[in-house]
């Protein structure tokens, strides 16, 4: 059960409803996550900047991997609705997020990923050298604070207790392992 209510879009006030429509206009639809946050603007639009960063980050890693990157770090920090978001992009992509093959740059990066979402983010210098093989200080720098805000939105989703969003049900990890496709 969520601890804050999401912000309903017939009693929002009409910044909080702009926002609202701009969100369901860009992406067909709103999430919990993002009607929670809604209930703090200076909050919505600082998360917010994770999608500039994701376009960002894009064009070096390609879809595949900045799919694979968001999917370690949120399943690294065990939440339930980022893992679940990534797990359905990378199966109806037709991977099988429980068992990747990775080349060694798309090790290095989701080897990466993981590190900044453990306890104070502390990288060791091998993991570090590994990804530095790939990538120039610009396109590292672009990846930590992409990575970190996807730690972020771990943490509201966590901290909250964010409630699952329904089309998201049939692809929890317990689901799609069991077949019943209920969470």
């Amino acid at each position: 059960m969520a601890r804050i209510r999401p912000v309903e879009h017939t009693t929002a006030t009409p910044e909080v409803r702009a926002a609202y429509d701009r969100v369901v206009g860009e992406h067909g639809r709103i999430t919990n996550m993002k009607r929670t946050l809604l209930r703090s603007m200076p909050a919505f639009h600082a998360l917010m900047e994770w999608y500039p960063l994701r376009d960002t980050v894009a064009p070096f890693l390609g879809e595949r991997l900045t799919n694979l990157f968001a999917h370690a770090i949120s399943s690294e920090n065990d939440c339930l609705i980022c893992s679940t978001f990534f797990r359905r992009i990378l199966i109806d992509a037709g991977e099988n997020p429980d068992d990747f093959t990775l080349n060694d740059r798309e090790a290095a990066v989701v080897e990466y990923g993981q590190q900044l979402a453990k306890p104070f983010a502390r990288v060791p210098d091998a993991v570090y050298e590994r990804l530095a093989m790939f990538f120039d200080e610009e396109q590292i720098v672009a990846l930590t604070a992409f990575g970190a805000l996807m730690v972020a939105t771990n943490i509201v989703n966590n901290a909250l207790e964010v409630d699952l969003d329904e089309y998201l049900t049939e692809y929890r990890k317990d689901s799609v392992a069991s077949g019943t496709g209920e969470g």
